[in-house]
């Protein structure tokens, strides 16, 4: 009897088989499409493995939800579809924050706001972007530490890049005295930023008077460097800007000061001396 029984089932069983074995298929084949796709875009590979993951899961799923049916097990499927439902809201809950990078990752496949390689911010944290994870995003920061950003701050938290263009500009300021040549100092600082090693010809760097204190004219200078050069970092190229800037004022002979209640006469002074004898 329960040969026949068996007998009886077994085409149904094949059938069951043979429609759920093509769902999977038919899965992986739409998991493939996807990922070269996401191929010729500038996506991460990371988001390439994962969206092909989450494509053949829901793929295998369903082929397993269509195969219970088939073999008269609908009331079994219909419970591991509420099952599931209700198995994700409770693991949701459980791994809130987890849930909740991989979610912003997600977003970050398709927003885009950085790539490897860009020097972003977010709170303070400045780095070069290693790798892009879906949970996180590995910087590497100029004083050689590896940081882990969560997905959901890149998301909920402002943040810079400072090689979406490829530009980033640096300034300084300067104070002269009252009765120093404003303009000719202007053209000199220029001369001495425009010829600093990393400082690029375009955009031109630009000096300006900035003020006026009490005790001096203050100038700033504007300078802007490639922020893919790792060799020239801003502050490196900056305080080379400031050095030259210092000693080609001194040698033209300005008093300059740097807030500095007082200006400062940097000039060479001669100074005779007469001895007396008595």
């Amino acid at each position: 009897m329960e040969i026949d029984q068996f007998i009886n089932f077994l085409p149904r069983l094949i059938i069951a088989l043979i429609v759920a074995l093509m769902v999977y298929i038919i899965g992986r084949i739409i998991a493939g499409i996807t990922v070269r796709i996401l191929n010729r875009t500038n996506m991460p590979v990371t988001y390439h493995e994962f969206f092909r993951k989450m494509v053949s899961g829901v793929g295998v799923f369903i082929a397993f939800i269509i195969f219970l049916n088939l073999i008269g097990y609908s009331t079994l499927a219909a419970s591991l579809v509420a099952g599931g439902g209700l198995t994700a809201v409770m693991l949701g809950f459980a791994f809130k924050d987890i849930g909740e990078n991989f979610l912003a990752g997600f977003f970050l496949a398709f927003s885009r706001p950085f790539n490897a390689d860009d020097v972003i911010e977010t709170e303070k944290i400045v780095g070069k972007v290693k790798s892009i994870q879906l949970r996180h995003t590995h910087i590497r920061t100029p004083d050689g530490s590896d940081v882990f950003i969560p997905s959901a701050q890149l998301i909920t938290k402002p943040l810079r890049n400072y090689t979406l263009d490829g530009l980033h500009r640096g300034s300084f300021v300067i104070g002269i005295d009252y009765n120093n040549d404003v303009q000719k100092a202007l053209e000199i600082i220029l001369q001495a930023v425009s010829q600093t090693p990393g400082v690029l010809k375009k955009p031109v760097p630009t000096t300006s008077i900035k003020g006026f204190d009490p005790s001096f004219v203050e100038i700033q200078a504007l300078l802007w460097i490639s922020a893919r050069d790792q060799e020239h970092d801003l502050d490196i190229v900056r305080t080379s800007a400031m050095e030259r800037t210092r000693k080609a004022l001194i040698e033209n002979g300005f008093t300059f000061s740097s807030d500095m209640p007082t200006a400062i006469d940097m000039r060479p002074v001669d100074v005779n001396v007469n001895q007396k004898n008595d």
